[in-house]
């Protein structure tokens, strides 16, 4: 690059700076000496520019040619391209540490590389330059931003699947591990009383088994429908499982959770006189297990007791609830 603009008219090297985004503006005379001190590097289609971990001096503006740009790793798909006039590098001397992403040629490339020196001095030499870097870097953390923008919804997509049921749209075991005992110690707290419903569908696997899994899964469907219209909005119901699903009832004592349970069974089983409340067209009944914490007891403790409810109704014939 050393003496490429040095013979050349005003008005040639100024349209030559202007599609750069660095010199847009700049007067050629301000910076032709600093510019015969840079150096020109060309790239091979595929040729690693910069990357994590690798210190960088250098600011690169493309010439000609593209650089893709890849976080994570070079084989990542490429979060933004670089094209003639875009410059890379320059928040790594800014920030003076190491590059945050993978810089890579998308083809043959041929670079200006102003060495952070040579940079700091044309910001001295020129008031449009710096106003232009000022304005690259204010885009690329915008593109920054952007960029965690993007990942943090994402994230938290990938968050919500992690702890939803992809059948129901209930929270998932995951869910209950993370909400139910911040509940049930909340209400240890506030000397509150909290109960547990586990909720048992009735011989599901023959069920499954006859019907077939496409009707299994539809009748798991309109279990937890049901379950979702009976339980309040404060109420915490998630499937536990398989053909279980768990119910966590702040400040509700067994008493009353026998008594939200057998209406909740009856509702299940086709009791009710609204079509829309029940199962009457598929014979499904459930098994409901109650336990109330005591007050030394933890989730795990209530968990355990609801579990073994749970099975004291089913010893009990079944389409019933126990305490």
């Amino acid at each position: 690059m050393s003496g490429q603009l040095k013979n050349v008219n005003s008005d040639y090297k100024k349209s030559l700076l202007a599609g750069l985004d660095l010199f847009h503006g700049v007067r050629p005379d301000d910076v032709q000496t600093l510019l015969q001190e840079c150096d020109r590097r060309d790239l091979s289609a595929g040729e690693l520019l910069l990357s994590p971990g690798e210190k960088n001096e250098n600011v690169y503006v493309v010439l000609s040619g593209e650089l893709n740009v890849h976080v994570g790793s070079p084989d990542s798909p490429v979060l933004a391209t670089m094209e003639v006039g875009a410059c890379a590098g320059e928040m790594s001397i800014i920030a003076d540490r190491d590059p945050s992403a993978y810089v890579i040629a998308a083809q043959p490339t041929h670079l200006l590389v102003i060495h952070k020196d040579i940079l700091w001095n044309m910001v001295d030499a020129s008031h449009e330059f710096s106003k232009n870097l000022l304005i690259v870097l204010s885009e690329r953390v915008r593109s920054h931003n952007n960029f965690i923008a993007a990942s943090i919804g994402d994230w938290r997509k990938l968050e919500k699947h992690a702890t939803t049921d992809a059948l129901t749209g209930l929270g998932n075991r995951h869910a209950m591990e993370e909400s139910f005992p911040r509940e049930v110690n909340r209400c240890l707290k506030d000397d509150l009383p909290v109960s547990l419903i586990m909720v048992d569908v009735d011989n599901f696997k023959p069920f499954n088994d006859k019907f077939g899994h496409v009707a299994g899964d539809r009748a798991l469907s309109a279990v937890a429908h049901i379950l979702g219209k009976q339980f309040r909005p404060r109420d915490l119901l998630v499937r536990f499982g398989g053909d279980e699903f768990a119910v966590l009832l702040p400040a509700v004592s067994v008493k009353e959770a026998v008594i939200v349970a057998e209406r909740v069974r009856v509702a299940v089983s086709g009791g009710t006189e609204s079509s829309d409340d029940s199962l009457i067209q598929i014979p499904i009944k459930v098994s409901m297990g109650v336990a109330q914490i005591d007050s030394h007891g933890t989730f795990e403790s209530l968990l355990k007791a609801a579990d073994a409810a749970l099975y004291r109704a089913k010893d009990a014939g079944r389409n019933t609830v126990s305490d």
